[in-house]
């Protein structure tokens, strides 16, 4: 963890495509050499790509980089393969230790298991998977005349299947899950296998320090730890944010399978002899100290065979070091894989695991099992999805366990709750009005294969709670309404009578039959209230399972109240708030960056252009509004990317926001100012004024 390169468009090799997993509450790099994050570079540059945030929208970094590690023996040579390593400026084409490629053309598939997504496939396994291949075979790049450096002892000779898991469940949304397959292509035998997966972990609140300010001082400021019963290393912040940044980070391995085996440590009721997971962390290239960085092949393939845990001082010392603030990485390996002939295959899967830390009055630094209350709760939850229908954890398909009827044992299978409404909003001045279709009460759970729809919840949250220092908007949600069916002693029991309409509403070009609505009045316009809609069923007490509820985040939009659109100038003329606009406005939040400031235009016609003039009749700034597409504003105000979310964005029609910079992004100073507006429908202009006092 370091310095990041800031020539962002020389990182990659032809075929290589980094995408964001999202349908979790975080956004997360992932590419088609099987790597998490970007380095804060690339494409965290160019594409406005977080490299690993938790909670969503909260600029909290997790990672700077991670890849796979595969080592073996090759008679009496130790070859180990690394799709990532210590490096100060993350992955380059053909950079010792990036030894993984793609063929010329290939690229990182996305496929949903949700029908409304586009990328809706009857073979996804997640609400979000990417699916990529990948090898070690080459030593130049393919595609390029760039060899690939410091290949010790050449390729290992593996083909890679890579496919990663995240969903949208509120019990789910807080792990990302990788699956790999390796194949053995070389004509050698592997032996003595340990296959790892490496991370440069770094947790900091990029609004409160940008990535990579201040060099090293940036990375060395996280502790770490190693949960041997959850096979779990993990990174906190000790002292690079604190308040700002309480959250865990955790490396977690969920299993692996070679030869129609299932191998674990804790497999029941016997587990494979001789296997073990394995935990390391070192300091970011420190060759002498205690947690020194491995700089060969044998060392690398040390680190995967030995566990920190098996010092005789690891609680005494061990543990204690690793709390201290330090620029560190972790590592976790599972093996040995003996005798891997040509063509055999291993799969092994690992879970990234993000988790709130539980306050408990200490600070961060104290790591205490309270602190760690949630995160462990995820972890459970992460190898409860790898499980599937292994409900005892021994690998084979028991009676009982074919909980989708398909004759094997399937991994990676969550209980699934009602899927979530379809829902369409009507924003007036200090009105929104919410409705939704039935849809959700028609869904079948894939695994009791009956209609178990209950009710629906509707939540918003307070005022201003999108300009708090760190921003966890699924966590800031309040319930406002319930409704359930009647008669069951499951909710409320209060029905749906007071939202359900006397006949469905259509609007144009949807045919879907919108059946029940919800107001919710005196809303402060301008303001931004993010509102979801759940539906949840009434639980199966014969398999233990609780109700379940449809994912917040599926719904989730960011809703401001205001004036609609003023068609012809019907509803009087244009004006600006708030007026006059005194330096940092209530609603602007903790960002010091002007991009960030807002102020409102209002009434304005659905399609129209509004320029800002001094007195004296010099253009300041000019933009044009579209009622139809409110993600614009994010043009004329980075507000509604640093606060809200543009893809989510529901507003009235007739307003826009602007950040007070000029054409040449200058701040423009206190005074009076003059605007026009131009429908462009009729040609008609309307002008007003307002102040700035700074």
């Amino acid at each position: 963890m370091r310095w990041s390169c800031l020539l962002g468009l020389l990182w990659a090799q032809p075929s290589f495509v980094e995408k964001q997993a999202n349908q979790g509450n975080f956004r997360v790099t992932v590419n088609n050499l099987g790597m998490i994050g970007n380095s804060f570079k690339g494409s965290y540059l160019v594409q406005g790509f977080k490299s690993a945030e938790y909670p969503k929208g909260s600029s909290i970094e997790h990672v700077f980089e991670g890849g796979l590690w595969i080592g073996a023996k090759k008679g009496n040579t130790v070859v180990v393969s690394t799709g990532a390593v210590d490096d100060p400026s993350g992955y380059v084409t053909g950079k010792a230790g990036f030894e993984f490629s793609a063929e010329p053309g290939a690229t990182l598939l996305e496929r949903s298991s949700l029908p409304d997504q586009v990328n809706y496939s009857v073979d996804a396994v997640s609400h979000q998977d990417f699916v990529s291949d990948f090898t070690d075979r080459y030593t130049i790049v393919p595609g390029t005349q760039i060899p690939i450096q410091g290949l010790e002892n050449g390729p290992l000779g593996a083909d890679v299947h890579f496919e990663a898991y995240n969903w949208n469940y509120s019990f789910a949304n807080f792990f990302l899950l990788y699956n790999f397959t390796i194949r053995n292509v070389s004509s050698e035998v592997w032996d003595s296998v340990y296959v790892g997966y490496w991370v440069d972990a770094v947790i900091r609140n990029t609004n409160i320090t940008p990535a990579g300010a201040g060099g090293t001082q940036f990375y060395n400021r996280g502790g770490n730890g190693y949960l041997d019963t959850l096979f779990t290393a993990y990174e906190f912040d000790v002292s690079g944010n604190p308040g700002f940044t309480d959250t865990y980070f955790g490396l977690k391995f969920l299993g692996s399978e070679y030869r129609g085996e299932f191998f674990h440590p804790a497999r029941r009721p016997t587990p494979p002899p001789g296997f073990e997971t394995n935990f390391h962390s070192w300091t970011f290239r420190d060759f002498t100290g205690q947690f020194r960085s491995p700089q060969n092949d044998n060392d690398r393939w040390i680190k995967m065979s030995t566990s920190l845990t098996e010092r005789s001082d690891w609680a005494t010392l061990v543990v204690p070091a690793l709390r201290i603030a330090g620029n560190r990485s972790v590592l976790v390996s599972a093996g040995p894989f003996l005798n891997v002939q040509p063509g055999d295959s291993i799969q092994i899967a690992f879970a990234f695991v993000f988790a709130r830390k539980t306050a408990d009055g200490n600070p961060n630094s104290a790591d205490t099992p309270q602190q760690k209350e949630e995160f462990i709760r995820h972890l459970r939850w992460a190898q409860a999805a790898y499980d599937g229908e292994d409900a005892n954890f021994d690998g084979t398909l028991d009676p009982g366990e074919d909980l989708n009827g398909d004759g094997r044992l399937t991994r990676f299978l969550l209980p699934s709750p009602p899927s979530p409404p379809r829902i369409r909003y009507e924003i007036e001045s200090n009105t929104i009005r919410l409705y939704w279709d039935a849809s959700a009460e028609e869904s079948i759970d894939p695994i009791s294969r009956k209609k178990d729809f209950e009710g629906y919840r509707l939540y918003k949250t307070t005022l201003r709670f999108d300009v708090k220092d760190v921003v966890d908007v699924l966590k800031e949600l309040k319930l406002i309404a319930q409704f359930d069916r009647p008669g069951n002693g499951i909710g409320y029991d209060n029905g749906f009578g007071r939202a359900k309409l006397p006949e469905p509403k259509y609007f144009p070009n949807d045919p879907t039959p919108y059946v029940y609505m919800y107001e919710i009045r005196d809303v402060a316009n301008g303001w931004q209230h993010a509102i979801a809609l759940t539906a949840f069923d009434e639980g199966d007490a014969l398999r233990n399972l609780e109700s379940l509820e449809s994912s917040k985040q599926a719904t989730l939009r960011r809703v401001f109240a205001g004036a609609p659109p003023n068609r012809g100038f019907a509803l009087g003329d244009p004006y600006v708030y708030p007026n006059p606009y005194y330096e940092r406005a209530a609603w602007e939040g903790a960002s010091q960056a002007h991009e960030d400031r807002r102020i409102m235009f209002a009434n304005l016609p659905p399609h129209c252009e509004v320029s800002i003039y001094t007195v004296a009749g010099d253009l300041v700034y000019r933009f044009e509004h579209h009622a139809s597409h409110p993600a614009a504003q994010v043009q004329n105000s980075r507000w509604f990317e640093t606060y809200a979310d543009p893809n989510q964005l529901v507003t009235s029609g007739g307003e826009h926001g602007w950040n007070l910079l000029s054409r040449t992004g200058q701040i423009i100073a206190r005074g009076l100012y003059v605007f026009a507006v131009k429908d462009l429908e009729t040609g008609e202009t309307r002008t007003g004024k307002f102040v700035i006092i700074r």
